[in-house]
This record gives structure tokens, sequence and C-alpha cells, in this order.
């Protein structure tokens, strides 16, 4: 099935973000954390793509794997910076061939030994790649967006024009960067809605676990934190069972007034961990607390 269609449902929608391990052991507790996060029965699950490339053969093993474990859609992560036409012809038809119709379309970062002359190669941004995969095949194409504005663009309202353009080759969905604070969801909602951008907008959502993801969520992400969620953490240094605690219940809050404010659904970036995930979406009433 089509996101887009599981996101012009009644009920909100509820999925996770996983990337791909690099060593068989990462992957075994990956395949554990499925297992159980699937009992939640999420409408779908999205597998991210390395810098380059450098985890194509993992994202699409482990999309295929996937695929025998959960019974909603998987959406395939795909970045095209430094990949060719042809490797994006052939990205797409591997993809499709096994069944993925549904991809998360991005620019993504440059290598960091990428040669700096060769800067971002054949495509340079999200849009350049998304009508290339909607003439390929019939892709539902997602594509990223950010609230508090991303390193590159920080004006929010050039992020909407980009946004625009993205809708324009194809793009059926949007998916945000992870945010701590639903001000900034709703007001970039209401200036996308303003530009003409009628498309879903998904928030994306990470608890948080512990004190040192603080200064790289702001620092490496651009990420704001409320003071007040920063200063509940910083409070508990040392004491991970309550930092981990204090991120569900901020993540529970934060989903019950996105829903509530109309949010079409929540995607949660899991760091390929279950715990608080889970503990979130039992809190919410979307599943069984046995799962716990």
């Amino acid at each position: 099935m089509r996101i887009s269609d599981l996101l012009g449902r009644t009920a909100p929608t509820v999925s996770f973000e996983f990337f791909p391990p690099k060593t068989e052991v990462g992957r075994e507790s990956l395949l554990r954390v499925i297992d159980r996060l699937s009992k939640v029965s999420p409408d779908f699950v999205s597998v991210t793509y390395g810098a380059g490339g450098s985890t194509r053969a993992l994202g699409l093993e482990l999309c295929r794997e996937i695929k025998t474990h959960v019974s909603g859609e998987v959406m395939a992560h795909l970045t095209c910076v430094c990949h060719t036409r042809e490797e994006i012809e052939e990205i797409a038809d591997q993809l499709w061939d096994s069944g993925i119709v549904n991809i998360m379309a991005l620019r993504g970062d440059r290598p960091k030994d990428a040669d700096p002359l060769y800067g971002f190669g054949e495509f340079h941004f999200a849009k350049d790649i998304m009508s290339l995969l909607r003439a390929r095949h019939a892709f539902c194409l997602g594509g990223a967006c950010y609230p508090e504005g991303h390193k590159e663009t920080p004006d929010i309202k050039d992020g909407i024009r980009h946004l625009k353009q993205k809708l324009d080759s194809g793009c059926e969905f949007l998916v945000t960067q992870m945010f701590f604070d639903n001000e900034g969801y709703f007001r970039f909602l209401d200036l996308a809605r303003a530009a003409g951008i009628g498309v879903p907008i998904v928030p994306g959502i990470m608890p948080i676990t512990g004190f040192s993801q603080l200064d790289k969520f702001e620092n490496q992400f651009g990420v704001r934190l409320p003071s007040e969620l920063r200063n509940r953490v910083a409070s508990h240094e040392g004491d991970e069972a309550a930092i981990e605690q204090i991120g569900i219940d901020w993540s529970v809050q934060q989903c019950r007034s996105l829903i509530d404010g109309g949010a079409p659904g929540i995607h949660f970036y899991t760091l390929n961990r279950s715990s608080s995930t889970v503990k979130t979406c039992v809190a919410m009433g979307l599943t069984g607390a046995s799962v716990c």
C-alpha cells in the first residue's frame, strides 16, 4: 500500500525508523528490536541510507528482511548525493522488483572522504531524483522537512519554497526532522498550508535516552531543546533510568498534543532501540501493555 493512502485515513499512523547495522551482531539485535516493535503493529517502517550509498546493499537487504517481520509497509530511504543517473535507476529497479513501492527521497550529506572537487555529483537536491523515480516506476515518494529550519537553509520561508519544488517533482507526503517543541511544528504547518502545501506532514519524534544527546541534538542537528526539558534531563545527569523516563514522559506529552492538533501520524526515530518507543506507544494506548 502507498503511504500517502495510509496517511489519508482517519486514524493517525504510527511508524518507526531504523538504520542498517554493519555487523552481524548488530543485525541480530535489530531484528529482535523489530520483532518487539512489530507488536505495536506499525503502519510502516523506514530504513535509512548511508552517505553516498555507504550502506546501500545493507539497506536493501534489511528492507527485504523487515518485510517478513512486520505487517505494515516498508519504506526505503534513497539519497542521491554522489550517485549517477544510472546508479539511481538501478537502485530504483531493485527496490521495485523487491516489492518496495514507498521511497523517502533525500539529497543526503556528501561523504567526509569524498573528493571536495567532486561536489555532490550529478544530483544536487532531492527534487532532482523525484521526477526520475516517478518516471521509472509508480513509486510513492516522501520527502524531509525541517520545522526549525535546516542548517543550510535556516530561513523557514526558504525551506517552504524548496518543499513546493519537491511537491512539483512528485513528493506525496513529508516527514519532519525530530523536534521537541510542538509549537514550532504547528507554526511550520500553518506556513506550509498558507503556501499551498496540502500534503500530509508527519511529525518526527525521538525520545531522549541520555544526557549526552542534548548537545548533539542542538549542535549537530540544529534542534532546539526547550529549557524545561534540558533542565529536567540535566538535573538527573548520571541517572540513565531517570533520564529515559523523562524522555518517555516528554514524548507522550508531545504525541498527545500533536494528535489532538490533527497530525496525520507519528514517526519515531528509534536509533535501533525499542524500549522508549514501545513505552511511549503503550502510554498513548497504541498497543497492549504486554509488549513491555
